[in-house]
């Protein structure tokens, strides 16, 4: 699944796509995956304009000034942008014809990703129901409620922060890449950190996915952005994906194990149980 990093780098592809653009037909082949009302969605797209691109923690938003549209890639889902004929693709779901005679597709191999239009004065709470945490900022995900939630949780380290009311945009990759930078195992229960591991889980999670953004997301398996470029945090994942080689800090053999039912890579030197 894209986290944070490689959503944003959709988001700022897009931005450059198709601001200002005018949305003049919709074209939906596979109606469930949008979650709000069908024929609203279908009839009330035509004529938005683009006016922004934003995002909260792995969500597109699409703003048209009055109304959003929000957007979730899930597994595989990807935009891709045709100035001119759309080429034949079983996995090109919805299709939106723009003023310009280009046309933005959405494709999708699983069909799990999700539209929803909405007014933009019920973002706020679309995002609260949905319990979205802080973004990975300095501005926003503060030490002191990261902190307390952690020592007051009896789960594991690596299963809380992949829940996203605690960061956003945290996922799988990313968060074995800022367990093995805080030297923090990731089966530890969480309410056993000490405060001064707690502070380099914090700013390791921003530091790591700031990088990621910057190295426009990893390009692992499907995932590429909105212009079709690969990204290449890859080159600088530590551990990812990594297992059976030395840790870039002390040679170690990488491990893998399965935490929480997810794979998860990690230095049993540097990180300690």
């Amino acid at each position: 699944m894209p986290e944070l990093p490689e959503v944003e780098t959709v988001r700022r592809g897009l931005e450059r796509l198709v601001i200002g653009k005018t949305i003049k037909a919709v074209d939906v082949r596979v109606p469930k995956m949008v979650k709000t009302d069908f024929d609203r969605f279908i009839w009330e797209l035509p004529g938005q304009t683009i006016e922004a691109m934003r995002r909260r923690g792995k969500y597109l938003i699409f703003d048209f000034g009055q109304q959003i549209m929000i957007s979730h890639l899930r597994m595989e889902g990807k935009y891709l942008l045709f100035p001119n004929d759309v080429p034949d693709n079983k996995h090109f779901h919805v299709f939106f014809h723009l003023d310009d005679a280009s046309t933005l597709v959405y494709q999708d191999v699983r069909k799990f990703g999700t539209f929803e239009l909405l007014a933009k004065s019920a973002e706020k709470s679309y995002f609260k129901q949905k319990k979205i945490g802080p973004e990975p900022t300095k501005t926003d995900f503060k030490l002191a409620p990261f902190e307390r939630a952690l020592l007051s949780s009896q789960k594991l380290v690596k299963p809380l922060l992949l829940e996203q009311k605690f960061i956003a945009g945290l996922g799988n990759i990313y968060a074995d890449e800022v367990l093995w930078a805080a030297k923090v195992h990731p089966e530890r229960p969480a309410s056993s950190l000490k405060k001064a591991e707690i502070k380099r889980l914090h700013d390791e999670t921003i530091r790591i996915l700031q990088l990621g953004i910057e190295k426009g997301g990893s390009t692992i398996r499907t995932y590429r952005n909105a212009l079709g470029e690969d990204g290449t945090m890859q080159r600088y994942l530590q551990v990812y994906g990594r297992a059976g080689e030395p840790c870039p800090r002390c040679g170690t053999e990488i491990q893998k194990i399965k935490v929480g039912g997810r794979g998860s890579h990690f230095c049993p030197k540097c990180q300690k149980r």
